[in-house]
Parts: C-alpha cells; sequence; structure tokens
C-alpha cells in the first residue's frame, strides 16, 4: 500500500509547523503592539504582524525546512512574499468573516483559525512550487 505522505513530506511539514509558530508568536505581538498599544486599524495591524512573521518564516525555512541551496534568492524570496501575501489576503478575509460578517467572532480567536488555514496554503504552495529548486541535492 503506498503511503499517503512520506517521510521527507511529514519532517518538512513538522519543521514548517515550528517555524510556523515562531512566526504565529511574532505576528501576535507586533499584532497586539500596533493594535493596543499604537492604537493602529485592526487589519493595518495584523498586516504588519503578518508581514514581519513571514520575512522571518522565509529566511528560517530557506534554511531548515527547505534546505535551500537556490543561488536566486531575490527571485525564492519574492516567491514566497507572494504566497505570503495571498495568504495575507485569506488571513484577512477570513478574518472580517469571522469577526465582523457573519459570526461576530473575538478578533484574535479569528485571527487563530485564519492563520491555521493560512499555514496549510502556505505549505503546500512553499513546497511544491516555491523551493522545488535544488542544486546538487
Amino acid at each position: 500500500m503506498k503511503q499517503l505522505i512520506n517521510n521527507d513530506l511529514l519532517k518538512k511539514l513538522l519543521k514548517f509547523g515550528l517555524i510556523g509558530f515562531s512566526g504565529l508568536l511574532i505576528d501576535y505581538a507586533v499584532t497586539i503592539i500596533f493594535k493596543e498599544f499604537a492604537g493602529i486599524e485592526k487589519y493595518v495591524a495584523n498586516s504588519l504582524g503578518f508581514a514581519t512573521a513571514a520575512t522571518s518564516n522565509y529566511f528560517l525555512n530557506r534554511l531548515w525546512t527547505f534546505k535551500s541551496n537556490n543561488p536566486k534568492i531575490t527571485k525564492e524570496f519574492a516567491g514566497f512574499i507572494l504566497i505570503a501575501t495571498a495568504g495575507l489576503i485569506i488571513n484577512n478575509m477570513i478574518i472580517w468573516l469571522l469577526a465582523d460578517k457573519y459570526f461576530s467572532l473575538n478578533f484574535y480567536v479569528s485571527k487563530f483559525i485564519a492563520i491555521t488555514i493560512v499555514f496549510i496554503w502556505n505549505f503546500l504552495m512553499n513546497n511544491y512550487f516555491n523551493f522545488k529548486h535544488r542544486v546538487n541535492p
């Protein structure tokens, strides 16, 4: 019987998850600082948190999860940020739907749900498209 998920993919998913968790902490910290202390509008604060975490996550994932040695780091970073930006749009849309439009959930609960969904998007897109390039694997 064919394995549904191979060990290499599972290891990458777990590493991506650990880095994603560190990104979650960064994201929440930056969001809280800008929303609660600086008084910045919640979607702008959310975007700043997301962008800071995405940048940190790129470098950690490049080195540890995907062990990328792609010499075109600028192109790879741009691809990561493009995927993260699409994820940010999905993230904000989910928060809007859950917190403001339909369910009146707490902003941070909605944000956690959105992050979980966007995590899956980001992993699949980065694994199968952005970090597929290998030089001397």
